[in-house]
Order: structure tokens, then C-alpha cells, then sequence
């Protein structure tokens, strides 16, 4: 008898557990169907081509598909067009994308302030999102032509006229158009990001008698790493998608300071030499991997106490 309750008990407990696992398996079931759409798509729409990329990488050309291994790479890496293309995208990026994380941080902490025309300051910033491409190309183009406006009031200052899109100062007005062109974008976000900043942990600090070097340093910067990382990566992204300006600006083959990468991989293109291109991208891909890495782990180390917190 004791061994027939105990048997019966056991299956008492056990019942539960077997009920809660077929609903597991229902969910689990349900959430893939979900999910199949989706991971279909990014297997037939990102995967596979990174793939087809890669294949076409690693080969002579893709009509014979003889495998060659690096040498594609190798070939890349000694183009001069290549080489030219990526120090002015690498010295670009270095420039302009810290230059607007910097300065839309400040301009956020600025209007964050009882300031007088606070809506209308940001209206003012936000406009450059509503402008079209073409528009904003038309602009530039009308300040910095050789007989545009920039070099008018140079003029009237005693200096003489300057082709622009063709000096040494062609990267420093594509660095001005990228940083009026995102700046109110990034402002936005750190905006949104400085008012989810706790105001009690300021309050005690100030308390504290901490200073305000001491505040923006030690709290709000500290809250503010997750945005950050976000903004420097989308400005990140945005400084290669800056080919669109200055293809419209200056065409296929520019000034060799506005060759860009982007630039390279559109004349390869035309050219029909899929194998260097490709590898080429792949670089790119690798060396945006890298970068993207690093600044995770960067916010990974000074944000994990605010995520702790």
C-alpha cells in the first residue's frame, strides 16, 4: 500500500511539470513561426549576399571562378586609387565625426539651459533634416563656387578667389556640410538622453558641495555612454554615406582630397572588376567591424556601473 501512494504521489508531482513543459514547447513553437518571416528575410537579403561578396572575394573572375585566396586582397591593398580613397574616408571620419558628437552634445546641454527662442533654436537646427539632398548640394554650391558668395565676401576682405571644391580646403567645407547636415539629428537624441539623467543623484551631488566639472563629468557623461556610443556610430555610418554631397558636387573623379572609398567602389563597379571590388568591401566591412567593436567595448567599460546602478 505505502508503495502504491508513494507511486501515485510521484505522479502528482510530476504531472505539473510535463504540463508546463508541452506549454513551453507551444510557445517556443509559436515565437519561431514569428520569427521565420524575418530570419528569412535577413538570410535571403543580408546573409547571402555577404556571402555571394565573399565568394566572389576569394576568386580570378566570376566567369571562370578560380580560386586565388588572397590575392585579390593583396591587389587591393597595393591600388593606388585604394590606398588614396581610404586615408581621405579614414581621415574624414577622424575629423567630422567626433567634431559633431562634440558639438551636438553641447548644443543639447545649451538648450537644456533657460535660454531665451529655446523652440525656435532647435527649429533652426532641425531644418537641414527637411532638406533634400539636391537642395543642399545647390547651396553649397552657390557658396563655394569660384564666383560664389564665400569668395565674394574674401574679396572683400582683401584675399583673393579660391576654387574650392578643388584646394586643399575641399575636405574642410565637406566636414562643415556633414556637420550642418547632422547636427540637429544627434542634438535630439542627446537631448532626449540628458532628461532621462536622475535629477536626485545631481541634487545629492550638489549637496555634496561637488562642482559643476565635477557633475557633468562623474554623472551625466557616465548616464549619457549608451547615447553616445549611438551617436558616434550613426555618425559613423552617415560619414560614408557622404558620397552622395560629393558626387553631386564633383562627379565621378574629384579633387584627390574628396576621392572617397565610396568613390572607388563606384568606378570599380562600372568597370565591371567585381573580384576587386568585392574585396574591397569586405575590407571595409572588416575594418567598420573593428571600429564598431572597440566603441563597444569602450562604453561597455565606463557605462556597465550606471547599468549596475
Amino acid at each position: 500500500m505505502k508503495k502504491v501512494v508513494l507511486r501515485r504521489k510521484k505522479k502528482r508531482v510530476q504531472a505539473p511539470a510535463s504540463r508546463s513543459t508541452i506549454g513551453e514547447r507551444v510557445i517556443k513553437r509559436k515565437s519561431a513561426l514569428f520569427l521565420a518571416p524575418s530570419f528569412l528575410g535577413v538570410l535571403l537579403f543580408f546573409v547571402l549576399p555577404f556571402g555571394v561578396v565573399g565568394f566572389y572575394s576569394m576568386v580570378n573572375n566570376p566567369v571562370q571562378h578560380k580560386f586565388v585566396f588572397l590575392d585579390n586582397f593583396i591587389y587591393v591593398g597595393k591600388n593606388a586609387a585604394f590606398r588614396l580613397a581610404a586615408a581621405n574616408t579614414l581621415k574624414f571620419s577622424l575629423v567630422a565625426v567626433p567634431l559633431v558628437v562634440v558639438l551636438s552634445m553641447m548644443m543639447a546641454f545649451a538648450l537644456e539651459q533657460a535660454i531665451p527662442w529655446k523652440s525656435r533654436f532647435r527649429t533652426l537646427l532641425l531644418s537641414p533634416m527637411m532638406v533634400p539632398i539636391a537642395s543642399v548640394v545647390l547651396i553649397w554650391k552657390v557658396l563655394f563656387h569660384y564666383n560664389g558668395v564665400v569668395n565674394e565676401f574674401v574679396q572683400l576682405l582683401g584675399g583673393g578667389k579660391i576654387d574650392w571644391f578643388k584646394s586643399d580646403y575641399a575636405q574642410i567645407i565637406l566636414v562643415l556640410l556633414f556637420i550642418w547636415k547632422n547636427l540637429g539629428y544627434n542634438m535630439i537624441l542627446f537631448i532626449a538622453a540628458i532628461s532621462n539623467v536622475p535629477k536626485e543623484i545631481i541634487e545629492v551631488a550638489q549637496l555634496e558641495s561637488a562642482k559643476g566639472w565635477q557633475i557633468f563629468f562623474f554623472i551625466k557623461l557616465r548616464y549619457l555612454s549608451s547615447t553616445i556610443l549611438f551617436v558616434t556610430i550613426l555618425s559613423l555610418i552617415n560619414s560614408f554615406k557622404v558620397f552622395r554631397e560629393v558626387y553631386m558636387l564633383t562627379g565621378d573623379y574629384p579633387y584627390d582630397s574628396l576621392y572617397l572609398l565610396q568613390h572607388f567602389m563606384n568606378n570599380t563597379f562600372r568597370s565591371l572588376d567585381y573580384q576587386k571590388l568585392s574585396a574591397a568591401a569586405i575590407i571595409m566591412c572588416l575594418f567598420m567591424i573593428v571600429i564598431i567593436g572597440i566603441l563597444f567595448m569602450t562604453e561597455n567599460y565606463f557605462g556597465k556601473d550606471m547599468e549596475d546602478a
